[in-house]
C-alpha cells in the first residue's frame, strides 16, 4: 500500500497512548491530522513527530470532546480539509472518579468515551467511504469492558456512580458500537474494529485530585508504556493481514473474544437508536 498517499485522523492525540500511536502511524508517510484538547501538549507532540522522522507537514486541531458542538466543528474542519481520509482512530477517552456532567447534561465519560466517537465516525463518513475499499475505523475500547455491563435505562448512571464500573461501561458501549457499525458497513470497503490496550500508563483518570493522581503515578511503574499500549492501534490500522477484516475486537496484536454483553446484538442495536437520539444525528445510508 502506498502509505503517503493516505489521510490519517487521530483523536486523542496529545499524550498517552494517541500520541505514542500518533508517532509509530507517522512513519509511514502519510498525512497525519491530530486532534486533541490541549493546544500546548498538540504542538509538543507535533514537534516530537518532526523531531524523531524529520516531518514537518504534520496538522494540529484543538477540539474538546465534552461538548458535541466541539465534536461537529472538529468534523467540519475535517471534513473541509480532505476528500478522503484512510484511517481514523478514535482514541479520546477519560475515566472519572466522580460523576460529573458535560455542558450537554451527559454523563461525562459516557460522552467522551461512546457519544462522541459515535458522532464523529458518523460525521466523517463520507470521507471514509470516498477511501474504500482500504479505508479503516480503529476504536480503543479496554478490557474494562469486563467489568460493566450496558443498563440501557441509566446510561447516565444517575442511580449509583461506581467509577471503574462506569469506565468499564463506556467501553462495553465501545465495542457495541463497533459491532453495529461493522454490521451496517459491510460490504462498503470501510471496516471498524476494536481493541484493547492493554494497561498503560498515561494521563487517563488525572486531574481526579492529587491523592488519586499520585496512586496513579505509583501503580503506572508497572504498566505498559504508552509505546507498548500503541502496538495494537497501530497494527489495526496498517497491517495489510486485517484488509477486509471488520467488527473484530483486538489484544496484543491479536484478536480476542469479548465479554458476552458486550457481543450482544440486540443491545447493540438499541444503544445504535439511543446514540442517535442523544446527539440528534442519523446515520448516513
Amino acid at each position: 500500500m502506498d502509505w503517503k498517499s493516505k489521510t490519517i485522523v487521530v483523536t486523542g492525540a496529545t499524550s498517552g497512548i494517541g500520541r505514542a500511536t500518533a508517532l509509530g502511524l507517522a512513519k509511514l508517510g502519510s498525512r497525519l491530522i491530530l486532534v486533541g484538547r490541549d493546544a500546548g501538549r498538540a504542538e509538543e507532540t507535533r514537534a516530537e513527530i518532526q523531531r524523531v522522522t524529520g516531518r514537518n507537514d504534520v496538522e494540529v486541531l484543538r477540539g474538546d470532546f465534552a461538548r458535541l458542538a466541539e465534536v461537529r466543528r472538529v468534523a467540519d474542519e475535517l471534513l473541509a480539509r480532505t476528500e478522503a481520509i484512510h484511517v481514523l482512530v478514535n482514541n479520546a477517552g477519560v475515566t472519572m472518579m466522580k460523576r460529573t456532567t458535560t455542558p450537554d447534561g451527559f454523563e461525562t465519560t459516557f460522552a467522551v468515551n461512546h457519544l462522541a466517537y459515535f458522532l464523529m465516525t458518523g460525521l466523517l463518513l463520507p470521507r471514509l467511504r470516498a477511501a474504500a475499499p482500504a479505508a479503516r475505523i480503529v476504536n480503543v475500547a479496554s478490557d474494562a469492558h469486563r467489568w460493566g455491563a450496558l443498563d440501557l435505562d441509566d446510561l447516565q448512571n444517575e442511580r449509583q456512580f461506581k467509577a471503574m464500573k462506569v469506565y468499564g461501561q463506556s467501553k462495553t458501549a465501545n465495542l457495541l458500537f463497533t459491532r453495529e457499525l461493522a454490521r451496517r458497513l459491510a460490504g462498503s470497503g470501510v471496516t471498524v474494529n476494536a481493541l484493547h490496550p492493554g494497561a498503560v500508563a498515561t494521563r487517563l483518570g488525572r486531574g481526579n485530585g492529587p491523592v488519586l493522581d499520585l496512586v496513579q503515578r505509583a501503580i503506572g511503574l508497572f504498566m505498559k508504556s504508552p509505546e507498548q499500549g500503541a502496538a495494537t492501534s497501530i497494527h489495526l490500522a496498517s497491517a495489510a493481514a486485517l484488509e477486509g477484516v471488520s467488527g473484530r475486537y483486538f489484544a496484543d496484536q491479536k484478536e480476542k473474544q469479548p465479554a458476552a454483553h458486550a457481543t450482544d446484538d440486540v443491545t447493540a442495536k438499541r444503544l445504535w437508536e439511543i446514540s442517535e437520539g442523544l446527539t440528534s444525528f442519523r446515520y448516513p445510508t
